[in-house]
């Protein structure tokens, strides 16, 4: 909690100001979560200050929020690309990502919690930086980011407005942007360090060389193939629904089954039929063959 809130004052995320009486404040609270590697151990343990973004007034203090996402059809074309050429995928990582976007609309906010000014506790923090949980954060952080990539010389893709492709005297360099990471190859090694550094000028990022584990999905490469697998997210999700004690079948779906609307019987917990056919269509990502049935129980 200390050096999240040591991040948020080096950014200058706020000012402490008096409210005015036509203006409101969010709330906000503490986010604890424990990131794990690709095999399951934990990595770190984080803490992050959380805007009540329920609170926000469409108009008032936010309009819009819409944000481009990296198309999965995109990053499989990254990797086979990759592959073809035999280049080698590398991954960075924004600290504090979404307090770079610049905040254009006025928000005030709680102190807080555990951490309000002794001096001014009836002071407000007025926001200047987009802060996790305003409905407006991913869409700032984009902005800038994607602001600064074309600056830099880099084109935004048509088919995707996360992917990003700069031609140098050396050959081609892409990006992809993924909620708070991004995946880079490129055909020259001096390309990829140059562009470290051109990042590393505008932005906190932590190199984590290369690309081994993002969105749940772990990455093995080698020089002419790269591999593609979610042993661990399957093995989290069977211990989520309580399936781990279950035996194995080597037939993913009953013969001659048919499904219908109007008869059988109906399921008692819709949510987490609902939330286990969602992971199942997440492990059509590398695993093709189950999506037959994944169609059929959807």
């Amino acid at each position: 909690m200390d050096e999240e809130m040591a991040a948020l004052d080096a950014n200058a995320t706020w000012e402490l100001v008096a409210l005015l009486e036509d203006k409101k404040t969010i709330g906000c609270k503490w986010v604890y979560k424990v990131k794990h590697n690709a095999d399951g151990y934990v990595s770190r343990y984080k803490a992050r200050s959380v805007t009540k973004g329920y609170a926000q007034t469409y108009g008032i203090n936010y309009e819009k929020t819409y944000s481009p996402v990296a198309k999965m059809t995109t990053i499989k074309a990254i990797i086979i690309m990759a592959t073809a050429k035999g280049w080698f995928l590398h991954q960075m990582d924004v600290k504090n990502d979404f307090l770079h976007g610049d905040l254009q609309e006025e928000v005030y906010m709680e102190q807080p919690l555990g951490y309000v000014d002794q001096t001014h506790p009836n002071l407000v923090c007025r926001l200047k930086k987009a802060l996790y949980g305003l409905k407006q954060a991913s869409r700032a952080w984009l902005d800038k980011i994607g602001q600064y990539l074309v600056t830099s010389g880099f084109q935004t893709s048509n088919a995707d407005f996360s992917l990003y492709v700069k031609m140098t005297n050396h050959g081609i360099v892409v990006i992809v942007i993924y909620v708070h990471g991004l995946i880079i190859t490129r055909d020259n090694d001096e390309d990829i360090s140059d562009l470290k550094k051109l990042l590393n000028q505008k932005f906190e990022m932590k190199d984590l060389g290369k690309l081994c584990y993002f969105l749940n999905i772990e990455v093995i490469q080698f020089p002419k193939w790269i591999w593609l697998l979610q042993r661990q997210y399957a093995l989290n999700k069977l211990s989520e629904y309580g399936m781990t004690g279950y035996k194995p079948n080597s037939i993913l779906l009953e013969q001659n089954v048919k499904l219908s609307a109007n008869e059988g019987d109906l399921v008692e917990d819709t949510t987490m039929y609902r939330r286990i056919v969602g992971s199942l269509i997440y492990m059509t990502i590398t695993r093709p063959n189950l999506s037959c049935v994944v169609g059929v129980v959807s």
